[in-house]
């Protein structure tokens, strides 16, 4: 997981035939606001007195520096008017996402002047963000101390750190997919041309081998990953333990090893026949450890998984899981199920959670029994096929049904028949990434800024997401 900081351009603009001195004052009064965020900022400061993006001869020594610096956005707060030629012009140079704002505007002075007219400018600057092709994210002009803005920079921040996720992801890929699973076959040679992202594909006598090396080792992680397993455990034996241990240990290395962010296994059924467990419960400890871990071999849903974890900007983890069977009494509820890798810190009842043996595959060691927490929940899908690729994005909220075995958890939306149409005809398959909170405006303003990737949402229709941003 990218645990970075997000680095930030801050570049104030102002024009000339407004109030010099106030434009200053805003900068100072915007900067200071954002330093409760836990960003880095490079600014201005040395490029001339005023730290303003206003004339011509500063523009090539302002793109420089945030290039040099290897900024992952931009903003650009419009300190009065603004200057929409010059801010589209480094706008263009970055390549990063662009954030448009300005402060409300005061009152008129006395005599009847206006010191700023920032709202106007914003205007402007975002018709000639368009004529230069700029993708931007628009706050609404609001006061500079305002809880407003104050969320609304947090959303930006969040969508930044969704697609800084994207860029040059590194996806640790073991094994092939399992034979009958054609419904995750990716592209691999379109992944890297057109998102950057690169598969590391290691086998799983690969794996194996490290298994064996991690429990000769016996070094802490090992050790303190068998005393937490034991904790929850009720049928395993100490063989069974130590092997769900060595396994998680060992692929966390071979993450480290390419610099993935993200590992998809082929968790049956050589698997099985080459250690006798089942991986799920080693899935469920990476994820909880910011390592999102998949299962059946889906690159794209490893995709998924590590935009849904840069959405919630480290506040909680995702799961991954089947859309599995409808409600039997509720026809707008849905089972999210899989054999048993939901991570434990989300399970509902910690008490009563426990790894267990599989319901399948000759009821192996190694999966989470338990039932997840209420909540809301952001799902999502990043898929595609002929060449175009689409995330769905959709939003739910838990709710009571059956017990099943492995990890599961019932949710419940508006309109169940809308999802199941657009999951079955596509370009989706069964498998989605989900998280606690609603996120779904920032997964859709993300695709802006990545290019091949077209939102889809479901539910919040797209409109009442953009509405979030007002």
């Amino acid at each position: 997981m990218n645990k970075e900081k997000i680095r930030l351009a801050y570049c104030p603009t102002r024009r000339d035939v407004f109030s010099r001195e106030e434009a200053i004052r805003y900068s100072e009064m915007i900067r200071s606001q954002l330093e409760q965020f836990p960003i880095d900022i490079v600014d201005l400061t040395g490029i001339n007195e005023e730290k303003l993006l206003y004339q011509d001869c500063d523009i090539q020594t302002i793109i420089e520096r945030f290039l040099e610096t290897k900024v992952d956005a931009v903003f650009f707060p419009h300190c009065n008017f603004g200057s929409e030629n010059r801010v589209a012009q480094v706008a263009k140079a970055l390549q990063v996402p662009v954030l448009l704002w300005g402060p409300r505007d005061d009152a008129p002075e006395q005599n009847g002047y206006r010191t700023r007219d920032s709202q106007c400018g914003l205007f402007a600057t975002g018709k000639v963000l368009r004529r230069y092709n700029v993708p931007f994210t628009y706050l609404t002009n609001s006061w500079v101390n305002s809880q407003e803005f104050k969320d609304g920079f947090g959303r930006f921040l969040a969508t930044v750190n969704v697609v800084r996720a994207v860029k040059n992801l590194n996806i640790l890929q073991i094994s092939t997919r399992p034979e009958p699973f054609c419904s995750v076959i990716c592209n691999e040679n379109e992944l890297i041309e057109r998102f950057n992202v690169h598969l590391y594909p290691i086998t799983l006598n690969d794996l194996v081998l490290e298994m064996r090396r991690v429990e000769q080792e016996e070094e802490t992680e090992f050790k303190e990953t068998c005393d937490f397993i034991r904790s929850i455990d009720r049928v395993g034996d100490e063989n069974q333990i130590r092997k769900v241990a060595a396994l998680k240990v060992a692929m966390k290395r071979k993450a480290k090893e390419y610099r993935c962010r993200a590992i998809a296994i082929q968790c049956w059924t050589s698997l099985q026949d080459m250690i006798g467990i089942m991986p799920c419960h080693a899935n469920a400890l990476l994820t909880d450890e910011g390592i999102p871990t998949v299962c059946e071999t889906d690159i794209h849903g490893a995709i998924t998984a590590v935009m849904m974890q840069a959405a919630a900007v480290g506040g909680t983890v995702p799961f991954f899981a089947d859309v599995t069977v409808r409600h039997p009494y509720n026809d707008n509820a849905e089972l999210l199920w899989h054999c048993g890798n939901f991570p434990h810190s989300l399970a509902r009842d910690k008490k009563k959670a426990t790894v267990g043996d599989s319901v399948f595959h000759n009821g192996q060691y190694g999966v989470c029994d338990w039932e997840l927490k209420e909540g809301d929940l952001t799902i999502a899908r990043f898929d595609g096929d002929h060449g175009n690729y689409q995330l769905l994005i959709g939003e739910a909220h838990t709710t009571d049904g059956p017990k099943n075995a492995g990890s599961y958890v019932w949710i419940e939306v508006d309109n169940w028949k809308k999802w199941e149409h657009k999951i079955v005809e596509g370009p989706y398959i069964h498998h989605v990434s989900c998280i606690y909170g609603k996120c779904g405006e920032i997964l859709l303003e993300a695709c802006k800024y990545i290019p091949g990737l077209m939102a889809d949402a479901v539910e919040p229709k797209e409109e009442e997401l953009r509405e979030r941003w007002y």
